[in-house]
């Protein structure tokens, strides 16, 4: 009989630390398992804003997957996803096709633009690695193409933000942080220089204690971030966006749509039944109607049975879910019984930029400044250990003083 064989599509948090828990659970003769991803590189998705930002270098933020995947023990494909066939128990790669066993499926997400007029066509967003490498490099041009112009415009300098949930708010944090760096390098007035973060919900950070909203919002602002709350962006330009009921208009050249997303589009292309642009997962992390495939991540939503809605789909969960799929294959394998998701909220910290951060740990405690930020860097690192052990921590971690 030969043995079973497990395929995960996708190398993101969920993957990898999937990947990780399979090789601890089951032994070679148990079961093969292959890891597909586009690329031969992991990367830190929670820290993409920076790299978008310039203030971290784009290997910084990438881990090569056989430094943490024993290659030995796990095929490792170097290739695209094109379609799931889940009744033939195969996925369609770019360059052949895979049957499986059991599948795990944690291939991300996408920008998700809610139909806004040119937002799709216009506006930059923080995906992977080379988009946020892009980001970086288009707004340093923006700031050599001003200093350098004889008439330059005022757009040039001014950097649209759209949406102000956790990756919205990093991101301007990064940018708040970079921006006097730039401005001494190209010899630009600070004063011309304009970050407008634009949100339609009355409120940054939905979701985060009111004191913490309160606390973020100061501390960017004092940094000279402008914000527009309670107000929709109608349509994205190649020059601008207009803006609220009144359809205001704000020129720049930049624009950054961090205000929603879904997951890969595959899925739905695959026959999965999604809502709002991901999959309900059950319980025990199974699609519904198929007892051989887990769709984990950003791909899924995860209902909270206490508040009867879906938890937010953070790296947090993303790595917790990666112990119940692991544990669960391995109990179908050895015909054993499936746990259920259960998620321990550790609490969530936001980083500001530089040495502003806030957010809660464990019951609730609220933290503020530079020990919300160490306590950021500490969460850091401690996946990097659970990755990799100490050695990817002294390679890649954020352990160091300010």
């Amino acid at each position: 009989m030969s043995k079973p064989k497990i395929v995960l599509l996708g190398a993101g948090y969920a993957g990898m630390m999937t990947t990780k828990r399979l090789m601890q659970k089951l032994s070679i003769e148990d079961a093969e398992i292959v890891l597909v991803n586009k690329h031969n590189y992991h990367y830190q998705t929670t820290w993409l804003h920076e790299v978008a930002a310039g203030t971290i270098d784009p290997n910084r933020a990438r881990v090569m997957i056989s430094d943490v995947i024993n290659p030995n023990r796990v095929t490792i494909v170097e290739d695209t996803v094109e379609k799931i066939m889940p009744d033939q128990k195969k996925v369609a790669l770019k360059n052949g096709e895979l049957d499986y066993d059991y599948l795990v499926v944690g291939l991300g997400f996408e920008k998700a633009t809610f139909g806004i007029p040119g937002m799709a066509e216009h506006a930059l967003s923080i995906q992977s690695i080379d988009k946020s490498r892009y980001i970086r490099d288009h707004i340093e041009y923006q700031f050599s193409s001003y200093h350098n112009a004889e008439n330059p415009k005022e757009e040039l300098l001014t950097f649209i933000v759209g949406g102000s949930g956790f990756t919205g708010i990093e991101f301007v944090g990064e940018l708040a942080e970079k921006i006097p760096e730039l401005c001494k390098k190209y010899d630009v007035d600070r004063n011309k220089v304009r970050i407008v973060n634009i949100e339609a919900a009355p409120t940054i950070l939905p979701g985060f204690d009111e004191d913490l909203v309160k606390y973020a919002r100061r501390s960017l602002e004092d940094r000279g971030v402008e914000f527009k709350l309670g107000t929709m962006i109608k349509e994205c330009k190649a020059d601008g966006v207009i803006v609220g009921d009144d359809k205001e208009e704000i020129k720049a050249a930049t624009i950054v749509w961090t205000g929603g997303v879904q997951a890969n589009s595959i899925l739905g292309e695959s026959g999965f039944e999604l809502t709002k642009g991901k999959v309900n997962v059950d319980s025990d992390l199974r699609a519904p109607g198929y007892e051989d495939v887990f769709i984990l991540g950003d791909c899924a939503w995860v209902m909270n049975k206490e508040s009867g809605r879906p938890y937010p789909p953070t790296a947090q969960i993303a790595i917790q879910e990666a112990d119940v799929c692991a544990a669960n294959i391995d109990a179908l394998i050895k015909g054993t019984s499936l746990k259920e998701f259960t998620f321990d909220n550790k609490g969530t910290v936001a980083s500001l930029g530089g040495r502003h951060a806030m957010g809660t740990i464990f019951e609730g405690k609220k933290l503020y400044g530079l020990s919300a930020k160490m306590m950021k860097h500490v969460i850091d690192d401690r996946y990097l250990f659970m990755l990799g052990g100490a050695g990817l921590v002294l390679k890649k971690g954020k352990f160091k003083p300010f």
